[in-house]
């Protein structure tokens, strides 16, 4: 009778070196760096920042005043995710330069903590099997949309405030739900995971047992240190910080807005006068002819109860002037200082027209194509009386750039809605 060869050890610890080689082996993941204390200290900051993130994304989404008009909400579709929070308000005229300038920065500034995160997490992507339990189970796919979405949320938005709009479709809807997808798998994953982790912070030092949350993360045969996870921490920490100080500066003037490496509104001073202060679409980007901004051939259509007025610049220029010292800010976060504007309250535009009382408009543009072509504006934000339809700013005539012929103008609302080369304004609820 034959023999059954034996098993050697050779075999078997062939065996063993080819598992070892696969990412679904804890002993594939060689770092002595990760573990539950790492891991749990970059959650909880990332929980902190995130959430920041989130509410300052809605402000955001509420500065567009979705609700007043379609033209102003590129979200179709959006169903109950795109609840109205409340009408943006004029006042502080600095409120978006604030609120969107930490919403980008902060972003940017997390990107190392993001980054930190996801690594010392990896190994759980690929453990087997793929659920132990109906609560493992909610733990991995939520941190599949929890990483996906984090992926897509902090790319879309670092390439918008490069202005590198290279992702297919328009960047508003994408960010709208993508951060909706995100941040549903970020609360499910922060309730499951959240006590354990400060659990794991408060115990530093002692000895963690074999249930701590990330104690799986950790190496059965770790390579050799060649940094403390502390040290790791304020390596994290020291990128972070370097991309807070080169991406800040864009919402300044002056010598500090030189320090925004990192942003196409960084670094250069545009200088003094009608065009010192920054722009994201030149006139030529826009499709906007000197011909037909010129006296001759450019007239501002006025139209509401009583029907619509024809006014040439020089008409506009006859009647009643008024000054506002307003910033702009914008959706990637850059903004300007305040800028001295001077031409005609919109509010008495509309009283030209039968308005006597306040009332919503619609703001069209020379610009033919792209969004916020059209913007509309909420009655308080007509009302206001620094609410302008500009025709010099800091002492000059508006630049072609800057809006000549006229550009409006209003406190607190994201630059987009501050539209240029305005060609038609029609009062009345919207």
């Amino acid at each position: 009778m034959g023999r059954s060869p034996a098993v050697t050890p050779i075999a078997a610890y062939g065996r063993h070196m080819r598992e070892q080689q696969l990412p679904t082996s804890p002993g594939f993941w060689r770092s002595p760096l990760r573990g539950p204390w790492f891991t749990s200290v970059l959650g909880l900051v990332l929980l902190v920042g995130i959430t920041v993130l989130f509410v300052t994304g809605l402000v955001s989404y509420a500065a567009y005043n979705p609700g007043l008009s379609p033209v102003n909400d590129k979200t179709p579709g959006k169903g109950v995710l795109g609840f109205y929070l409340f009408a943006w308000p004029t006042n502080p005229v600095w409120l978006y330069r604030l609120t969107q300038g930490v919403h980008v920065t902060l972003g940017i500034t997390l990107i190392p903590v993001l980054l930190a995160k996801l690594w010392s997490v990896v190994p759980k992507l690929f453990a087997l099997p793929p659920a132990r339990s109906l609560a493992h189970a909610l733990e991995r796919i939520s941190l599949l949309l929890l990483v996906g979405g984090a992926l897509f949320e902090f790319t879309t938005g670092v390439l918008n405030v490069q202005l590198d709009y290279i992702f297919p479709g328009s960047f508003y809807p994408l960010h709208f739900y993508g951060a909706w997808v995100f941040f549903a798998a970020f609360v499910v994953h922060a309730a499951l995971r959240v006590p354990a982790a400060v659990r794991n912070v408060r115990r530093r030092g002692a000895a963690q047992p074999e249930d701590a949350m990330g104690a799986d993360l950790v190496s059965p045969r770790p390579d050799p240190p060649s940094v403390s996870r502390r040290g790791a921490l304020w390596l994290v920490g020291g990128g972070s910080l370097l991309l807070f100080a080169t991406s800040v500066g864009r919402s300044f003037d002056g010598p500090l807005r030189r320090t925004a490496l990192l942003s196409p509104h960084g670094w250069e001073d545009p200088g003094g006068g009608p065009g010192g202060f920054q722009i994201n679409k030149t006139a030529a980007y826009a499709g906007i002819r000197a011909a037909e901004t010129g006296e001759e051939a450019w007239q501002l259509a006025v139209t509401g109860r009583t029907g619509t007025v024809r006014l040439t610049r020089g008409d506009l220029l006859s009647l009643p002037q008024h000054s506002a010292a307003l910033p702009i800010a914008c959706v990637e976060g850059w903004s300007t200082s305040n800028q001295w504007w001077r031409g005609v309250r919109l509010r008495d535009l509309a009283a030209l027209v039968g308005h006597d009382d306040a009332a919503d408009v619609l703001v069209e543009s020379l610009q033919r194509h792209g969004a916020f072509r059209r913007a509309a504006l909420s009655a308080d934000q007509v009302a206001d009386v620094r609410s302008l339809l500009a025709l010099s700013v800091n002492g000059e005539a508006l630049t072609l750039d800057h809006g000549y012929p006229a550009r409006v103008i209003v406190p607190a609302a994201p630059g987009v809605l501050n539209t240029k080369w305005v060609a038609r304004l029609t009062f009345g609820a919207l």
